[in-house]
């Protein structure tokens, strides 16, 4: 290793443990570059414990049954309503902390941020009460066959149930990455998911006086896990080192930001809505090809996210600094950001699929060896690899959009991708041309190439660079 490389590494490390620590919180000057490393990193490494949870999850699973394999993937069908509302109204607490933070306006984030608190948990109590009640209905909807419901209701009533820790997971954490605090969001998802990886096998398998509880006992340990670091950002936020701090004092509501969030979120939670209403009719169509087919599906899907998850927190990175940028009355250095926070996405999302293109079978087969699940698995990684690098310019664009607080353009994108386009295609193809499954994962690798095109030429257009939050 030569001089020059010696001290590139050390920079690297510097920079690396800077970030995590969450040092620097400044990223409204200087090198945009340092900003979306520093940013990126936490945001990364975040997603990235999500993703392993979410493939050391389906790895415990998969030793139960087929038929648990494929209720984690109906239940994840319709459970993504509830991210979808979570993400929407975390988009909106993002977009707005972050804009009142580079406006120097802290007073006004801390606002921002209790009242959207309040409203995750009223939207998740009503929600874990509809889940409590209905979840063999819910499965039933979904096409699950009766056997699969009898086996795999427990895990539906208790994820959908215990959802309030997810949102407020997600919502906490929002505000953290808004205010520019992406390793204090990070290190909530380590203890989340570390947690969850431990008890996993405990509650699903038995251990000690724990019974074995079979893929129910995944529900379990994910809420005890989400929820332990709910407590965990509680904490943070009233007595932590974070750029926001809130008092007892702060815990009123004010209607009027509160509408405000509302607002913004509607078009975050239309968006999320619309892809994944989406999901769920895709996930309606594979059901009819089998539990095998189902199953290798929900593997690949998992396995994916591995991947998507830190992407998306590369993304996540772009939508802070739009949003702290325009607040700082800096708008092309927001789109600056944007652009080459894309370019680095891309690079790495075209990396990974390559690995996805040659090894498909064997990473699915991990998992499972069941032949027709290893075929469909793999099939599907493969297929939807194709579009990874417009993937990587999609996901940066359209959180750029919300960041800055435009969350209509990105549900129009939507609309028109999903409703219009994907849905139709996969039917078609799938059911009336008789493609099969392998009809429904060409319609998902062509609707996210059509996001990224259509986000890319709206974006160049700027009307996101005046939007007010």
């Amino acid at each position: 290793m030569t001089r020059q490389h010696t001290i590139s590494f050390k920079k690297f490390i510097r920079y690396f443990w800077i970030a995590i620590s969450g040092k620097e919180t400044e990223f409204t000057s200087g090198s945009i570059r340092k900003a979306i490393f520093m940013l990126s990193i936490p945001m990364i490494l975040e997603m990235l414990m999500e993703s392993i949870f979410a493939l050391v999850d389906i790895a415990y699973v998969s030793k139960v049954s087929v038929n648990a394999v494929a209720t984690i993937g109906l239940t994840e069908s319709v459970i993504t309503l509830v991210y979808a509302l979570a993400i929407g109204l975390s988009m909106a607490a993002t977009a707005v902390v972050a804009r009142r933070i580079g406006e120097k306006d802290v007073d006004g984030a801390r606002i921002a941020a209790v009242q959207a608190i309040s409203l995750g948990v009223v939207i998740s109590i009503i929600i874990g009460i509809i889940g409590i009640i209905y979840a063999k209905d819910i499965l039933a909807l979904m096409g699950g066959e009766p056997d699969l419901i009898e086996q795999g209701y427990g895990y539906t009533q208790f994820l959908i149930g215990g959802n309030i820790t997810v949102v407020l997971l997600f919502l906490i954490n929002a505000i953290f990455r808004g205010a520019g605090n992406a390793s204090i969001a990070m290190w909530a998802l380590v203890l989340s998911n570390g947690l969850n990886i431990i008890l996993d096998p405990m509650f699903i398998f038995g251990f000690g006086p724990i019974p074995e509880m079979g893929v129910k006992g995944a529900a379990v340990a994910t809420n005890i896990g989400r929820g332990t670091a709910v407590l965990f950002q509680l904490g943070i936020l009233f007595f932590g080192w974070g750029k926001i701090k809130l008092m007892v004092k702060d815990l009123v509501l004010n209607f009027k930001v509160m509408l405000n969030l509302i607002k913004v979120s509607l078009g975050g939670i239309a968006q999320f809505l619309i892809g994944t209403s989406s999901w769920i009719f895709l996930m309606r169509i594979m059901s009819e090809f089998g539990s095998e087919v189902l199953a290798g599906y929900t593997i690949a899907i998992r396995v994916m996210m591995f991947t998507l998850m830190p992407s998306w927190g590369m993304s996540n990175a772009a939508a802070t600094l739009v949003g702290q940028n325009l607040g700082a009355k800096q708008p092309d250095r927001a789109e600056r950001s944007v652009w080459k926070t894309g370019k680095y996405n891309a690079y790495f999302m075209g990396t990974v699929s390559l690995g996805y293109l040659i090894f498909a079978k064997t990473i699915v087969s991990w998992f499972n060896t069941t032949p027709e699940v290893v075929k469909s698995g793999a099939l599907c990684l493969q297929i939807i690899a194709l579009g990874y690098i417009f993937y990587a310019y999609g996901m940066v664009m359209t959180q750029a959009f919300n960041g800055a607080g435009d969350t209509r353009t990105p549900t129009k994108i939507n609309f028109i991708s999903f409703w219009l386009f994907q849905l139709p295609l996969a039917y078609i193809s799938a059911l009336v041309l008789g493609w099969g499954a392998t009809g429904v994962f060409v319609a998902i690798t062509s609707a996210e190439i059509l996001i990224a095109v259509l986000a890319m030429v709206w974006f160049k257009k700027g009307k996101w660079k005046k939007v007010q939050v």
